[in-house]
Order: C-alpha cells, then sequence, then structure tokens
C-alpha cells in the first residue's frame, strides 16, 4: 500500500508539501497540488481520513434527527440534506427519535461527546432549555419547526398561515362544517396549524367539528379510521383539513367505499404534495413545502457554523408555500406567499 512518501518521491516534493496539499491547507503552488493530485492518482494513495479528522478535531459528520423515515415528506427531506452534505464533504447519521422525548436527547449526547459535529433536529419534543445546553458542544439548525426563544438558525414554512389559506378555500367551496386532523397536538407544526385553521372558522363565524379519532393522524388507515368516525359521528361534515396527503388518500378511498363524493359530499384538503397528491382519483388539493430547497439551506447554515465557529443567533429563514388545487376541492392553482 502506497504511503505519503511514496506521492513525495513520486511528485519530487517534500513530505510536508505533501501533507499541506492532503489536507487542503492554503500557501501551496497551484502546480504542486497538480503534481500531488496526479502522483495519487498513479499510485492509487488514499488519504487517512480518519487520522485527517482527528488532526483536524472535526469528524465530517452530522446527525439529523427526525420522527420517522417512513413519512414521505422526511425522507425527501433526508435525501436533500445527505446529497448537500456529501458535496461540502461531509457525512450523515439518521436518528428517528420516533417522538420519544428521551430518544432525542441521547441523540444530541452525539454533539456532547464530539461524535458529531452539528445536529439538525426536523422535529423537537423537549423543552428548548433542555436542549440550549447542548448549544455549547457545536451548532444545531431547526428545520420545519419554530421553536420561540430558540437563538439558532430556524428553516422553516410558516404553517399557521398555510392552514389558514387551505381552510380559506374549503370555506370558499361552500364547506359549512369543517374538521381538522392533525398529526398530534404535541407538534408545534400540529399546533401551529391548528391556529391557521380556527383563525379561518373564526373569522368566517363557523366552528369546528371535533372528534376524538382526529389526532395522532399520520398513515392512509388513519385516514380511513377517521372518515368512518366522522360518518358515524358528524354526519353533516362537508370539508377537512389533514396534515398529510397519506391521510387524505385514506378519507378519499373509504369515502367511495361509503357513497360518498369527493368534493361534492365532502371536501379534502392534503399537506406536502407527496405524489400520491396526484395517483389518487380525485387527485388531491395539497400544500406544497419546497422541501429540497429547504434540506439544502440547512445544511448549507450548518455546515457554514461548522467550519466558521461563533456564536449562534435567531435567524429565521422562512420559505414560500403553495396551495396546489385539484379535483378533491374543485379549484384552480392558487399562490400563496
Amino acid at each position: 500500500m502506497p504511503t505519503i512518501e511514496d506521492v513525495a518521491k513520486q511528485a519530487g516534493l517534500s513530505r510536508t508539501t505533501v501533507s499541506r496539499v492532503i489536507n487542503d491547507q492554503p500557501y501551496v503552488a497551484e502546480e504542486k497540488r497538480q503534481r500531488v493530485k496526479e502522483a495519487m492518482d498513479l499510485l492509487g494513495y488514499v488519504p487517512n481520513s480518519s487520522a485527517r479528522r482527528l488532526r483536524n478535531q472535526k469528524t465530517e459528520t452530522i446527525a439529523i434527527l427526525l420522527p420517522n423515515i417512513t413519512n414521505p415528506f422526511f425522507s425527501h427531506l433526508i435525501e436533500a440534506m445527505e446529497i448537500k452534505a456529501s458535496a461540502w464533504g461531509y457525512r450523515v447519521i439518521i436518528c428517528q427519535t420516533h417522538e420519544d422525548e428521551k430518544k432525542e436527547l441521547d441523540y444530541l449526547e452525539l454533539l456532547r461527546t464530539k461524535q458529531v459535529d452539528g445536529v439538525i433536529m426536523t422535529a423537537v419534543r423537549n423543552e428548548w432549555s433542555k436542549i440550549k445546553p447542548y448549544l455549547t458542544y457545536g451548532p444545531i439548525v431547526l428545520c420545519n419547526e419554530n421553536v420561540r426563544g430558540a437563538n439558532l438558525p430556524v428553516v422553516y414554512v410558516d404553517h399557521e398561515q398555510a392552514a389558514y389559506e387551505a381552510t380559506r378555500h374549503l370555506i370558499q367551496q361552500g364547506c359549512r362544517h369543517l374538521a381538522y386532523l392533525s398529526g398530534g397536538n404535541d407538534s408545534i407544526v400540529a399546533q401551529n396549524r391548528q391556529k391557521g385553521f380556527l383563525k379561518a372558522l373564526n373569522q368566517s363565524g363557523l366552528s369546528p367539528v371535533l372528534d376524538e379519532k382526529m389526532e395522532g393522524a399520520y398513515t392512509i388507515d388513519h385516514g380511513r379510521d377517521v372518515l368512518h368516525s366522522l360518518v358515524q359521528h358528524h354526519p353533516n361534515v362537508d370539508g377537512v383539513f389533514t396534515g398529510s396527503d397519506e391521510v387524505a388518500a385514506g378519507m378519499i378511498h373509504e369515502a367511495k367505499q361509503l357513497g360518498l363524493r369527493v368534493p361534492d359530499d365532502l371536501a379534502v384538503v392534503g399537506f406536502d404534495n407527496q405524489a400520491i397528491s396526484l395517483l389518487m382519483s380525485p387527485s388531491i388539493t395539497t400544500v406544497e413545502q419546497p422541501v429540497t430547497e429547504m434540506g439544502e439551506h440547512c445544511v448549507e447554515t450548518l455546515v457554514h457554523y461548522i467550519e466558521h465557529p461563533s456564536v449562534l443567533f435567531r435567524q429565521e429563514i422562512v420559505f414560500r408555500h403553495q396551495l396546489l388545487v385539484r379535483d378533491s376541492t374543485q379549484q384552480r392553482v392558487t399562490m400563496i406567499s
């Protein structure tokens, strides 16, 4: 196996110069850098990345915390983050918290024990006071959830406004008995969407349809179950805003089985513009987030703080969302800013 001395001999340069090129240090002439790279290619020399990371006191690894990778939104987000991180020379560790507070803190220990250089949190379950101490050990960026009082970069869309616009759209279609299906009220995202939903109803003098099964709805099966409950206990419901296209798809599928017409008897709005939203018949009106752009910006922001350490400060980056109006509510496309 070739060594750094072999590369130096082949390039006709000192070992120190070769080392500086390998570690991408400044003040090395471009002609010498090229000679080193050609020698490395010729000999098949591969730098010892582990040793280089130790010298730099960096792991070149970031941790991404998310509730569940099976959710299409998060899998899409992770893909965008991994591609961008790789382009910057970083690896990613995917950490599924399953919305467990202890698991969330356990994964943050990776930062304290120097196993990762930084962390991106796509969901937050603990109080900010429990997370804040970890900033002592490295940068953290929040994605998707806007935690008040958190002095660090936050990348998200305005979920309250998105929910407000989606609910207003349902009301404009003539819906008067509306329900909101959330992923769980312990989620900041779900809470903000509920605020937007209720704001739209209040402005129109309407009251929400409430059902015990409407919280914790994530999947197609959840959508089916909730629809059955609504039909049984609230047969007058005529519009539903859901937090997921999968839930919306489950409701629409089950509505057909029960002889309900969508959107004539029941209008349905999803969230995230997943592939299933176009495959369903009728196609699902949904709120689209710029997932790729959000993921890329999170990585860029985190890497900046890793490579240029400084005190984190409150920085809100709010991306635009778009309401894509389709057959499940029958209207044309509407833009939201």
